[in-house]
C-alpha cells in the first residue's frame, strides 16, 4: 500500500546529501564483497573495460554439500543486494523482498540458499559511476561507461563461481530484475534450474524507452548534475532536484490510478482559496516524499546508467530474433505478470511465455490481481508468495 507521509514538508536543501550511494568505509552492514582480478578488464558488450569491479552481495541461508539448494534474486531499478533483513548499520531502509525471505517464507531459508547482488552500475556496493576509479582514486562519474543487462548478468556469473555455485535451481527477479532472469536463461542455460521473471518484458517497448528516457533528462538538466561531476559539491549542492523529479515522474507508472485515486483524490496541501501555480494537491506532496526519499539512499549517475541498461533490454539483439534467442533456454519457465500495471503490462509477460513455448520450452503464466499496478511484486507477499510456493514445489518434485 501507499505508505502514509504524515507532517511531511519540503526537505531544506542542506539535508540532502550529494549522492546517496554506499562509500567504501562505510558501515557494510550484510554486505560481503567480491572484487574482480584488476589483471584482468572486464570488458562491456557496448564496448569498454572496467578494471578491479568489486560486487556486492548478500546471502540468506546455508549452502548444501552438493550446492543444489542455490536461488538467486535479481533486484530492480532502485533496489539492491539487501532484499532481507532489517534497518542495520549500512541498510538505510529494510530488506525490499523481506516478505519472501526467511524461514517458512516462499524462499525458505532453512530450504534454500538465497543470494541478492547489488547490480554492476549500481551504488550500493558494486562498482558504478560513485565508485573510486582504479586510477585516481575519484569516483568514476561521467567516465563510468554504458552498461547492459548481460553485463550485469556476467558479474552474478562470476559472484556464483566465487560461491562454489555451478547451477541456480532457480534465479528470480521483478521489473529490471526480470530482465536479468530472463537473461540468465538466455547466457547460460545450463547453470539455471528454473526461470521465475515477474513484471518485465523480453524487449523494452517505445513507451518504457519513452518513459525512462524522460527521466534522464530530468536529472540531465539539473544544473547541479555538472555533466556527472558532482560528488566534491557540498551537502544540498548536488542534483537531488534532478533525480528527486526523475522519481516523481516513474512512481506514477510504478502504480494504478486506483490507489492514486483512492488514497488522495482531489485533496489539497494548501487551501485553495484564491488560485495560485504552486498550490499543490496532496499527490505532489506524496511525490515529492518519494522522490527525496530516494535522493538518500541513491545515486543520480546510477539512475542515468540502470535506466539506460533497462532501454537496452532485448534477447533478440545479435542473436537473430526471439526464436533463436528463447530457443536456447533449457529450464522450466513462470511468467508472473499483474493485471494492473502500466508501467510493463502483463501482455509482455504473457509474451514471454508465448515466445517460450514456440521455441518449445515449458513454459506457464501467473497473473497477480492488484489494484497496486507495476509494485504488486513487491506488496502482494500473500498471493505472490503462494504462486511462488506451488511453482518451487513442482520444481522439486520435476514436473514443473
Amino acid at each position: 500500500m501507499i505508505e502514509p507521509d504524515p507532517g511531511f514538508r519540503r526537505a531544506h536543501p542542506s539535508a540532502l546529501p550529494v549522492t546517496g550511494a554506499w562509500r567504501p568505509g562505510d558501515p557494510a552492514g550484510r554486505r560481503r564483497f567480491l572484487t574482480l582480478p584488476a589483471n584482468r578488464p572486464f570488458a562491456l558488450e557496448g564496448g569498454g573495460l572496467l578494471q578491479g569491479v568489486t560486487l556486492a552481495y548478500e546471502t540468506w541461508g546455508a549452502l548444501a554439500p552438493d550446492r543444489a539448494n542455490a536461488v538467486l534474486v535479481c533486484h530492480a531499478l532502485t533496489g539492491d543486494s539487501h532484499a532481507a533483513g532489517g534497518l542495520d548499520p549500512g541498510h538505510a531502509t529494510p530488506g525490499w523482498w523481506d516478505g519472501f525471505i526467511g524461514p517458512g517464507r516462499a524462499l525458505d531459508t532453512d530450504r534454500w540458499f538465497v543470494v541478492c547482488v547489488n547490480v554492476l552500475g549500481g551504488c550500493q556496493g558494486s562498482t558504478g559511476p560513485a565508485s573510486p576509479h582504479p586510477d585516481d582514486g575519484r569516483p568514476w562519474g561521467s567516465r563510468f561507461p554504458v552498461v547492459s543487462v548481460r553485463d550485469m548478468v556476467r558479474t552474478q556469473a562470476a559472484v556464483a563461481a566465487h560461491l562454489g555455485i555451478d547451477r541456480w535451481a532457480i534465479v528470480v527477479g521483478g521489473s529490471m530484475g526480470g530482465m536479468q532472469v530472463l537473461e540468465w536463461g538466455v547466457m547460460y542455460p545450463d547453470r539455471v534450474g528454473a526461470l521465475v521473471p515477474i513484471a518485465t518484458a523480453p524487449a523494452a517497448s517505445a513507451q518504457q524507452i519513452g518513459w525512462w528516457s524522460s527521466g534522464r533528462r530530468a536529472i540531465r538538466m539539473d544544473p547541479r548534475w555538472r555533466d556527472g561531476e558532482y560528488y566534491d559539491a557540498r551537502p544540498g549542492d548536488g542534483p537531488h532536484e534532478g533525480l528527486a523529479t526523475a522519481r516523481m515522474m516513474s512512481m506514477m507508472t510504478f502504480r494504478s490510478d486506483d490507489v492514486f485515486s483512492a488514497r488522495f483524490g482531489r485533496e489539497v496541501v494548501e487551501p485553495i482559496d484564491g488560485f495560485s501555480l504552486w498550490q499543490r494537491f496532496q499527490v505532489e506532496r506524496y511525490l515529492e516524499y518519494q522522490g527525496y526519499k530516494l535522493v538518500r539512499r541513491f545515486d543520480a549517475n546510477s539512475y542515468l546508467i540502470l535506466t539506460k541498461a533497462m532501454d537496452l533490454h532485448d534477447l533478440a539483439r545479435n542473436r537473430g530474433g526471439f526464436g533463436p534467442a528463447f530457443a536456447r533456454l533449457r529450464a522450466p519457465l513462470l511468467s508472473i505478470g499483474v493485471d494492473s500495471d502500466i508501467l510493463y503490462p502483463h501482455h509482455q509477460s504473457r509474451e514471454i511465455v508465448d515466445l517460450a513455448r514456440a521455441a518449445g520450452v515449458r513454459a506457464s503464466y501467473a497473473e497477480l490481481a492488484s489494484r497496486h499496478g507495476h509494485d504488486a511484486f513487491l506488496i502482494e507477499t500473500d498471493q505472490l508468495s503462494a504462486i511462488l510456493r506451488e511453482f518451487l514445489a513442482t520444481v522439486e518434485a520435476g514436473d514443473a
